[in-house]
């Protein structure tokens, strides 16, 4: 097996107890795989994507990485701090009206020198980041496109091999629930993945930041079979390998509403430990409604996948609200 790779990440990444949390909860053992510390500008879960996308993208003599995402986008400050760090020239596409005043991840963005272009309505996000590849090509630069949330069978292995690190931690076992936030699939395709070629005998459950679950299962399966063919021979994966549960996104992308501010209370004050209120911040508040729901045994573990995102805290539009 030949795949290129980066190895700039932070990892192993620790796996903490929450017991303060926990007990608030009067709840199921909980634990912490903390992504938010993969080391890349503050961290967080595109890092390990990035290591096989950026080594694709210098493997094919690309000189300027090309992605979107929203306006305080993790993905897009990653992808940014990756493009400074070896050498690539970037551009965003960033969906929203872009404020007066920069912060958070749009503050970072601009400090690792990237070209913002912006797009009020998003479904016309798709159309300008072609034109922004296109527009590349014909000024003769080799643009290389790095998928929203490095969500690409590529970028998918960063968390197939996130699963066997994991793995050597717990010694093969110990965890029977692992939660996260899913969104774009690749992370939740990529632990799908790695599930079955590393043998994870729990359960993985996505908790849906703003897709239908329908959408979901569709989605995942077909990027863990597609991401399975660079690892070695295709696995087929199906609709019912993926778990996935879109309860807790019905408010919409990046709408902060009374379960998010409450998960980010909670991590915080008990266990001193930030979320960030698009991603983090709606998985944990599904978590923690699934606990008090008795969805999870008395018994069970749970590892929550921290995949980053705190300098969202630090945006304007969220900054006053999560105390609120």
């Amino acid at each position: 097996m030949n795949l290129s790779r980066l190895r700039f990440a932070h990892l192993p990444t620790p796996i903490e107890e929450l017991p303060n949390l926990s007990r608030a909860l009067n709840g199921p053992r909980i634990l912490v795989k903390r992504d938010d510390q993969t080391g890349l500008a503050f961290g967080g879960n595109k890092t390990r994507k990035l290591e096989f996308l950026a080594a694709e993208a210098r493997e094919q003599g690309a000189d300027l990485l090309i992605s979107g995402g929203a306006m305080q986008s993790n993905h897009c400050r990653q992808t940014a701090a990756a493009a400074a760090r070896f050498g690539f020239e970037c551009k965003l596409v960033l969906t929203g009206v872009k404020p007066e005043k920069a912060s958070a991840n749009l503050l970072l963005d601009q400090l690792f020198g990237v070209e913002i272009i912006t797009v009020e309505d998003r479904a016309f996000r798709d159309q300008v980041l072609q034109k922004t590849f296109d527009d590349a090509v014909t000024a003769g630069k080799k643009p290389y496109l790095v998928p929203y949330g490095g969500s690409s069978p590529t970028g998918a292995l960063g968390y197939a091999f996130a699963m066997e690190e994991l793995m050597k931690q717990l010694s093969g076992g110990g965890v029977d629930w692992i939660v996260f936030g899913t969104s774009s699939g690749g992370t939740h395709a990529g632990l799908v993945l790695g599930q079955r070629v590393f043998g994870y005998k729990g359960r993985v459950l996505g908790i849906s930041i703003d897709e239908p679950e329908d959408h979901l299962k569709s989605h995942v399966s077909e990027l863990a079979s597609q991401a399975s063919g660079k690892l070695g021979e295709r696995i087929h994966f199906t609709r019912d390998d993926v778990l996935a549960n879109d309860e807790y996104c019905q408010a919409g992308y990046g709408v902060f509403g009374e379960g998010e501010r409450e998960a980010i209370r909670l991590f915080a004050r008990h266990e001193g430990l930030l979320l960030d209120p698009v991603y983090t911040g709606r998985a944990a508040a599904g978590m923690i409604d699934l606990i008090r729901k008795g969805f999870f045994k008395k018994d069970e573990t749970i590892l929550f996948w921290h995949t980053g995102g705190q300098p969202a805290l630090f945006a304007d539009q969220y900054a006053q609200d999560v105390l609120r």
